[in-house]
């Protein structure tokens, strides 16, 4: 029985542990959602060569003069750049066409105003759902390693099960407000950052990675608890049977016994001895 307690919470506290690497992981990287994002190509000069549109005649003159009216020969998607981002909670990144490396900007400014406090309630409810996974980790180490009875341990048990659904359910509540708000993002954002195409990233996989793992300890927690319980009211159970029994035995011996004594205080002639 103690062994297999042990196992229970031992599996509960490293899925708990992943959990909490998961969502810290995912709360601090840029790549919940990625995809590309449609730029009008830049004009070509001394420095650029590639990827730009090249208007016919002096460049140097045409560079100089801003009346001057410029001709393409292309059309359609030709005119544009298809350029690489992704987005965290925090920042959004997308690829520098005009030099090496990214650029970042807040996805908090980015977001329209009727979403931020959305925005902002589901960063207040990914770090709520953080701090819980730390305390029912907690609970559930020192219920693996240092608790002294079973029915302490039961107790942290206990304790450790009920923090870690309240922050699967948080965790749930804030990934599913940070879908709403990007979506809203991307229909009404800023012109220069709507997506051509997007999907999820990583960060997002991981995020609910950690609920799922989140989910899976207080199940695991639950289930440990369940079972000691019913263990313990088993063994009560047959404990107190074999003590009745054994009660009903000495009764029966007493009577027994009485009924002996009684038998050879009668002298052999019927008559009772004084």
């Amino acid at each position: 029985m103690k062994t297999n307690r042990r196992c229970r919470a031992l599996l509960a506290v490293s899925l708990n542990l992943m959990a909490l690497l998961f969502s810290t992981t995912a709360f601090i990287t840029t790549h919940w959602c990625e995809g590309t994002q449609r730029v009008p190509k830049p004009s070509c000069g001394k420095e650029k060569k590639t990827n730009c549109l090249n208007y016919g005649g002096n460049e140097t003159a045409n560079e100089t003069n801003q009346n001057v009216v410029h001709y393409s020969w292309e059309t359609g998607d030709d005119r544009f750049l298809f350029r690489y981002f992704h987005t965290g909670i925090w920042y959004s990144c997308e690829e520098n066409i005009n030099a090496a490396g990214e650029k970042c900007r807040s996805f908090i400014d980015l977001a329209p105003a009727s979403e931020k406090g959305v925005l902002w309630l589901s960063v207040v409810s990914e770090v709520l759902y953080i701090m819980l996974l730390v305390v029912g980790f907690s609970l559930m180490c020192l219920e693996l390693f240092h608790s002294s009875s079973v029915i302490d341990g039961l107790k942290l048990n206990a304790f450790a099960a009920v923090f870690t659904v309240l922050s699967g359910l948080l965790g749930m509540v804030a990934h599913m407000m940070y879908t709403q708000v990007f979506q809203v993002t991307v229909s009404l954002g800023p012109e220069d950052w709507r997506p051509h195409s997007w999907d999820y990233g990583w960060s997002f996989c991981l995020a609910w990675g950690s609920f799922t793992c989140c989910m899976a300890a207080s199940v695991t927690t639950l289930n440990s608890y369940t079972k000691t319980v019913i263990e313990f009211r088993h063994k009560r159970k047959i404990f107190e049977q074999g003590f009745r029994e054994e009660q009903n035995f000495l009764d029966q011996e007493a009577i027994k016994y009485f009924r002996e004594r009684s038998v050879q205080s009668v002298t052999p002639s019927g008559e009772v001895s004084m």
